[in-house]
Parts: structure tokens; sequence; C-alpha cells
């Protein structure tokens, strides 16, 4: 119940966004079926709305491999960096949170450390916003067959809007402070500029501004 709580915030915020990728689906041809299948399996918000972009536009199965890969690419690194914390659970264990690691339940259980991560408290925090997740998809998929052209309405917003959410929070040490500064005022020029691939440079400038601020904040001290 701790978990399930301290998600909530999160699991409120995201539901405008579950909605839109459930009307988003209806909209693109999808069945029912299909639209609720892709929150239940995939478990992916921003990986859900280009894939079924994609399909509209009839993309090949590899190509939509290939984009989803790149796209959840940052849940390596959230494995990578909840290793010491889940490495010694039971399989079973590092399956389910394995599947239920999303950018939001990092964010809740990430400044836990090895000896405050209980594995019931990720459990119940993960488990709330799947299920949470998949309510709005439904809903999504309803007002989306009763509700005309439901994505002009502005849903979008929740998407930028929950991940402001998750980052604000986590801006408490200067190298991240300068890491979240440097990826806003990047991506800002370079979508100015209209630069290919300016989400990926953008991040990538703000992590070796985090790494570069981190090293020398680490050797000022």
């Amino acid at each position: 119940m701790k978990g399930v709580i301290a998600m909530m915030p999160l699991s409120i915020a995201v539901l405008p966004w579950g909605i839109l990728a459930g009307s988003y689906a209806v909209d693109s041809g999808l069945s029912p079926l299909e639209g609720q299948a892709l929150s239940a399996i995939m478990f992916a918000g921003s990986a859900q709305l280009v894939s079924i972009g994609m399909f509209s536009a009839g993309a090949g199965l590899f190509s939509l491999f290939i984009t989803i890969l790149f796209i959840t690419s940052r849940h390596f690194l959230y494995s990578m960096s909840m290793r010491d914390r889940i490495s010694k659970l039971p399989i079973r264990w590092r399956v389910i949170l394995g599947f239920l690691l999303t950018d939001e339940l990092f964010a809740v259980i990430n400044h836990q450390g090895q000896n405050q991560f209980n594995r019931w408290y990720a459990l119940g925090a993960g488990l709330s916003f799947y299920l949470i997740w998949n309510l709005a998809t439904f809903a999504g998929l309803i007002a989306g067959h009763m509700i005309p052209d439901l994505n002009s309405f502005g849903l979008d917003f929740a998407i930028a809007a929950t991940f402001i959410a998750i980052v604000i929070p986590q801006a408490t040490s200067l190298p991240v402070f300068v890491t979240v500064i440097v990826g806003l005022t990047a991506s800002i020029i370079l979508n100015v500029y209209q630069v290919e691939g300016s989400l990926v440079i953008a991040s990538l400038c703000a992590m070796v501004a985090g790494y570069g601020t981190e090293r020398c904040y680490g050797g000022c001290q």
C-alpha cells in the first residue's frame, strides 16, 4: 500500500496519456482488443504511440522492432542502475519487476538504497501503475468510439506533464540539475533549428554535461 500511495500522483498524471493511447488506437484502425493488448503486453506509453503510428503508415515489422528498441533503450540503463538491488532476488521477482519497470517506477524507487529497497513496495507501486494505465487505455478505447477527434483535446500535453513530474523531484544535486538544464536548453534550440535527431543529440549533450559536472564537483569536494 505504501508503494501504491507513493505512485498515485504519477498514476493520476498519466491518465490523460492512457486515454490518448486508447483513442489513438481506435483512430488508427486497430480493434479494441489490439489497442488494449498494446497496453497489457507492451506497457510502454511512448513506444505504443509510435508503434500505432507506424501501423497506420504500413511500416514493416523489422522497422517497428528497431524503432521501439531504440525508444525503450533507456530501460536498459534503468535496469543497470537497479541491478545491485534486484539481482539477488529470485527469478520470478526479477521477471515481474523487470516487466513493471517504467520511467515512473524508476523515479519512485531509484532513491532507495540497497538496505532500503523493499520488493513489495516496488511491486505495489509498479502493479498499481500498470492497472491504472490499462484502465485509462480502456477508457480511451471507449471514448474514441463515442467522441470524434478526441486527439484534438490536447491530451498529449499529459506526456510532457508526466515527464516533468518525474524529472523535477530528481534534480536534487548539482550534476542532475545541470543535466536537466542542458537537456532542456539543447532540445529547444535544436528543435527551433529543425535539426534531425534533436532529441538524441540533446540527450547526449545532457549526459556529457552531467557526467563532467559530477567529476568536477566530486573533485572540488
